[in-house]
């Protein structure tokens, strides 16, 4: 976790005091449940709940649980003898039955569900703002470009909106990364329930909002964390190649759209002019951050047998760098595209450079309709569309296609002329609108 690439709110959720406060929820929900079915004393049970109730740990000491580690050289239990010290007899009653893998992945689910709704709502608002921008330009025309080079006309919206459906199949994807991540496992040591009932799971589990585990053997299968992570990974690509259109539309010979330059801002230590893609550059990398994810918790999978331990290290890693890094480049991107300046002008002005080459596709339709076969239409078009790329757009297609007798002959000026239509590229936009997000608007 790199500070600059943080915000609190998620930072939080990895943070130590959060995790052991969710141990303890774990741990006074287990006993609560096995006071009830009278695995433990009643009243004890009672007295460890009221304790929960009247926060008798107050402020984590992550020092002196630290400390406690550094001699047992095991975590889970080293905050059952710190938080025992709070408690009175009744403190043996923690942990009854259960193993150190019950705490930990039931309390890393506990975590990657929190990290979830903030990336869930972190999605929503960056869908909110790309509605929005996609409306303003759904009608504002610029080139679309196949292998970055002039193709026919879309708008400047079609792009944003495509984006829209695009992060809204990412919520998608999320939600049930989410649905699948939020499990419980309080079965004990190598998943039997042999000593804890499968009640205690259950309470459990619906304490902390978790549904039980169906089969754990001693830990949660890493199946569902890889596809977690995977999806994270989604999301960060589909960042990554929103951000890489900014970019190249930001590019000088380009400059159809570009970041927000605030009052004071410098473009480069030795340039005084230079304006760039500094955040959509800085979340292509943030991107390759989130996906370095990927491959670890896929191989996190295949651990031996009932249990190891190797997934750990990996996980203490990737489950907070992926999830904080990912909350801030939502935010960053979200910013990105409220701020976005767009250059209708500039869009129009490329749309024209090439002297009308965007037409061609409609010119040879209509050469085929008029009796050519598609072959000879192709050639026609083609022979005549060269001559205005090689002039850099300075001849004009329709002027060229007007003078070729082998055109003329099948197609009048006036035949011509409609067939450079811009608003005829245009005619479904609405129709596109409407798929995505089921409005004229």
């Amino acid at each position: 976790m790199v500070p600059r690439y943080s915000r609190p709110e998620m930072t939080a959720i990895w943070a130590a005091e959060n995790r052991y406060r969710i141990w303890w929820q774990i741990e006074v929900f287990a006993a609560e449940a096995m006071g009830k079915i009278g695995m433990i004393p009643a009243e004890d049970a009672k007295t460890i709940r009221g304790a929960y109730d009247r926060d008798a740990l107050g402020e984590i000491d992550i020092d002196a649980i630290d400390a406690i580690e550094a001699v047992t050289k095991h975590d889970v239990i080293a905050f059952l003898t710190w938080a025992g010290e709070k408690l009175g007899p009744e403190k043996r009653w923690l942990h009854q039955g259960m193993t150190s893998s019950d705490v930990l992945d039931t309390a890393l689910a506990v975590q990657l569900k929190q990290a979830a709704d903030l990336l869930i709502r972190d999605l929503d608002e960056l869908l909110k703002v790309l509605k929005r921008r996609a409306l303003e330009h759904k009608l504002t025309p610029t080139i679309g470009r196949s292998h970055g080079i002039h193709a026919e006309p879309v708008t400047f919206g079609l792009k944003l909106v495509q984006a829209y459906a695009e992060f809204a199949r990412n919520r998608e994807r999320l939600a049930a990364a989410r649905e699948q991540i939020a499990t419980c496992a309080i079965s004990g040591a190598v998943g039997t329930f042999a000593n804890i009932d499968p009640r205690v799971e259950e309470h459990v589990a619906a304490e902390l909002g978790l549904t039980p585990e169906p089969v754990s053997t001693q830990v949660i299968p890493r199946d569902r964390h890889a596809m977690f992570f995977a999806t994270l990974g989604v999301i960060a690509s589909s960042i990554e190649r929103l951000a890489t259109e900014i970019r190249h539309l930001q590019r000088t010979e380009v400059l159809e759209a570009e970041e927000y330059f605030s009052p004071g801002q410098k473009g480069s230590s030795a340039m005084p002019h230079k304006r760039n893609p500094v955040l959509t550059e800085n979340l292509t990398g943030l991107a390759r951050v989130v996906r370095s994810a990927i491959t670890p918790a896929m191989e996190d999978v295949a651990l031996w047998h009932e249990r190891d331990i190797s997934h750990s290290s990996v996980e203490r890693f990737i489950g907070p760098d992926a999830t904080i890094t990912l909350d801030f480049a939502l935010a960053r991107l979200t910013a990105v595209v409220d701020k976005l300046v767009v250059y209708p002008e500039r869009m129009q002005k490329n749309l024209d450079r090439m002297g009308g080459l965007v037409h061609s596709q409609r010119v040879l339709l209509a050469l085929t309709q008029a009796g050519l076969s598609r072959e000879e239409s192709y050639a026609l078009v083609q022979r005549n569309a060269m001559k205005v790329w090689e002039s850099d757009g300075q001849l004009s297609l329709l002027d060229l296609l007007k003078a070729d007798p082998d055109v003329s002959g099948r197609l009048t000026d006036d035949d011509l002329s409609a067939l450079f239509n811009l608003d005829y590229h245009l005619k479904h936009v609405d129709t596109i609108f409407d798929r995505v997000l089921g409005t004229h608007a």
